[in-house]
């Protein structure tokens, strides 16, 4: 059979590789430096490379004849270029750098951002993906970052003394509801939406903009993606389930659409690897999301996103209230978000963003202490929130600009628990004003207010916003922000009183960073006053009050060791509130005084090798223990945390597609992690909160087609 082949080998070879042209070149700056990370393409096909550390790039195409080439890069402006591919000569790009924001300075205090719209930001969105332990979900990448507490029992961001439902998530300026999975207790969620699915997030730890209101501590402000690059296609396996994706650009490069899938089934891991409770339901995941992006004009942009999903699980485990008994946990799950948004210049200096959006999300879970009498728990969830959003804004002279804008939400609550049942609706509006004034290129202060209402609390509040920052040199500035903020009671409050008024805290930030080509230095201190807070007892009251106040630091390098990067953050955290059912002051159970982390992430090119390693560490936090006298409440310290996560990706190709082999762990050497205790009724036993399982595995392969990012990879190392 062979000798029927081999003819068509040895002519057919050699005509396969005539027919591919190879396109080599080098881009410059215009002072003739190379630049890396440009992404250059064959305008009308899928053929195209990234630019390497010393500006060379090199791809192959089947295309013929006079065709344009495509240069980008974020800080330069794009280029096309029409070149004869006949002619095989190296080409030399050369992209002038446009307006530098590097030169500007900007509003810092509180806020860190991982975008590639600015070279001056402390992450990027791949930092997300590739941190171990993170496990490429957004709040488990933030949590290396100062100011975040080490929470693993609960879901949320936990910044600088607040809860997690202080944390508020916007995507394109609409506030999210539910950005969590539903979980179960004592054990945390994940975050619903994949980092992909933005170019930019900005993770205020306090003090930020008046843009965004209904969060006591920060805000995590995500911006999703306009038109891709290129189009692609992702086919991923993992230990857990598959998925697959689809990018699609048009031709003329103005509208596309994406298409996400991916299903998650822990039942083949649960058999392998032994959980503390032993699940009853294997936890069962299906996501889908799609995407239509339209360029409208030169200027305006149209953007839709769908995202849905459909969970379950269930666990059993013993019984603390009744030894020699069995508890079970059920839950179902089911969620859809969709995001509607339009932006448009108008001319003049002005411009219009409109958004809406809608929500749903609905839980049934089941409680039971197996043969014990009454009746199952039975609860019943369901919220809905939809909301329409409008900003308008003035470019008034080269840099300082005028906002103005306005919001509506419409939610409503049903619950049910038993034959018990809560519910309310409430009609929610916002105006703001802000405006961010350059007084000179090197010193810019922002003032702003907001005011909003609700219906369900029969309140207006204003909020007034100020921040400044100065430059002190070409890569250093300080900042002072200051702020007030104000935030509803969590619904399972508002479900039985609607008399409750709203929290608020008062901010105070003094910053200072340092950030050149390969390193950032970062410190804040801070000040914030709780008012108002929610007390339960003796019953629902607004007389719960706080302080929280403390330090942090934050250093990237990504020149000390060649072929790595690596960032440690430090907060120290001193923290006393007295809300829900505490009966003074103290520190609460989900703040630590001192956390830490170190990343590191190292690349072997030989091998194209990644590797990563996260330590966390944190202090031991406070828990309440009955049997203590009242005057010791919180008086007990859990263990201090100490994670190591690793995690190696090896870069390959297989046929067409990039691909990538992920192995993780995390806490690879298996600490024991104490996030409190619960006690049973009578206050004689008592049981540890934990994880599942002291480690986490997972093994997985990545293939994409279209888009080449292994240089992009390598560079950033």
């Amino acid at each position: 059979m062979y000798k029927l082949f081999l003819p068509l080998i040895i002519f057919g070879f050699p005509m396969a590789l005539q027919a591919q042209t190879v396109v080599s070149g080098k881009v410059t700056d215009a002072r003739k430096k190379p630049l890396a990370g440009v992404n250059i393409s064959l305008v009308g096909s899928y053929d195209g490379a990234t630019s390497a550390k010393d500006g060379t790039f090199t791809f192959t195409t089947v295309e013929k004849g006079e065709r344009l080439i495509t240069a980008s890069l974020t800080g330069f402006g794009s280029i096309e270029v029409k070149t004869d591919l006949a002619s095989n000569a190296p080409l030399i790009l050369i992209l002038k750098e446009t307006v530098n924001e590097l030169k500007m300075v900007t509003i810092s205090a509180g806020s860190f951002e991982a975008s590639d719209e600015k070279k001056n930001t402390v992450l990027k969105p791949l930092d997300i993906v590739t941190t171990a332990g993170a496990n490429a979900d957004i709040v488990s990448a933030l949590k290396t970052l100062p100011g975040a507490q080490q929470v693993g029992e609960k879901e949320g961001l936990f910044v600088r003394g607040g809860t997690g439902a202080e944390t508020q998530t916007f995507i394109d300026g609409m506030l999210v509801r539910n950005p969590f999975s539903s979980g179960m207790p004592d054990f945390a969620a994940r975050g619903r939406f994949s980092p992909f699915l933005f170019k930019g997030t900005t993770f205020s730890s306090g003090g930020y903009s008046a843009q965004y209101g209904q969060g006591l501590s920060s805000a995590l402000v995500l911006e999703s993606v306009d038109l891709p690059e290129r189009s692609s296609y992702t086919l991923g396996v993992g230990s857990v389930g598959p998925a697959v994706g689809v990018d699609k650009l048009s031709k003329d490069k103005k509208k596309g659409y994406g298409i996400e899938l991916d299903y998650v089934n822990l039942w083949p891991y649960f058999k392998i690897v032994k959980q503390k409770q032993d699940p009853v339901v294997a936890p069962e995941f299906l996501n889908g999301s799609a995407n239509y992006r339209i360029k409208t004009s030169r200027t305006g942009m149209l953007k839709f996103f769908v995202m849905g999903s459909r969970g379950r699980f269930g666990f059993r485990g013993e019984s603390l209230d009744y030894p020699g008994y069995d508890e079970e946990f059920r839950l179902t799950n089911h969620y859809l978000y969709t995001n509607v948004s339009w932006r448009e210049s108008l001319g003049n200096g002005w411009k219009l963003q409109l958004g809406t959006s809608y929500s749903t999300n609905r839980d049934r879970i089941t409680m039971d202490t197996i043969g014990k009498q009454p009746e199952p728990t039975r609860i019943r969830t369901r919220q809905d929130l939809s909301q329409f959003r409008a900003v308008l804004s003035k470019n008034m002279g080269k840099f300082s600009v005028l906002r103005l804008g306005s919001e509506y939400q419409y939610a409503t609550e049903a619950s049910r628990f038993n034959q018990f049942g809560g519910e309310f609706v409430d009609s929610y509006t916002a105006s703001f004003a802000e405006a961010d004034v350059y007084f000179t290129p090197r010193f810019v202060g922002r003032l702003g207010a907001r005011y909003e209402y609700s219906s369900l609390l029969r309140s207006p509040n204003i909020a007034p916003r100020a921040s400044i920052a100065y430059k002190v040199d070409a890569k250093s500035q300080v900042a002072l922000a200051y702020g007030e903020f104000y935030q509803k009671p969590e619904q399972q409050y508002l479900r039985f009183d609607h008399n409750l008024g709203y929290m608020r805290a008062t901010h105070y930030i003094a910053s200072y960073q340092h950030i050149s080509q390969f390193r950032v230095f970062r410190t804040e201190v801070f000040y914030k006053q709780y008012h108002n807070l929610i007390k339960t007892v003796p019953g629902y009251n607004n007389n719960g009050k706080g302080y929280a106040k403390g330090a942090e630091l934050f250093w990237r390098d990504k020149k000390l060791i060649k072929n790595a990067d690596y960032w440690i953050s430090y907060s120290w955290l001193d923290t006393k509130r007295d809300h829900l059912n505490f009966p003074y002051e103290v520190r609460p159970d989900f703040a630590a005084e001192h956390t830490a982390t170190l990343v590191y992430k190292h690349f072997i090119p030989e091998w194209q090798l990644n590797l990563g390693a996260t330590y966390s560490f944190a202090t031991g936090r406070p828990y309440f223990n009955p049997n203590r006298p009242p005057n010791e409440f919180m008086a007990d310290r859990t263990r201090n945390l100490n994670t190591l996560s690793l995690n190696i990706n090896y870069l390959t190709t297989v046929g067409k597609a990039f691909t990538v082999f992920v192995l993780t762990l995390t806490n690879a050497v298996g600490n024991e992690q104490q996030y409190g205790f619960r006690y049973s009724a009578d206050k004689l036993r008592r049981r540890v909160v934990e994880p599942m399982a002291p480690r986490f595995v997972y093994i997985g392969m990545f293939m994409s087609f279209g888009m080449d990012r292994r240089q992009e990879m390598i560079d950033r190392q």
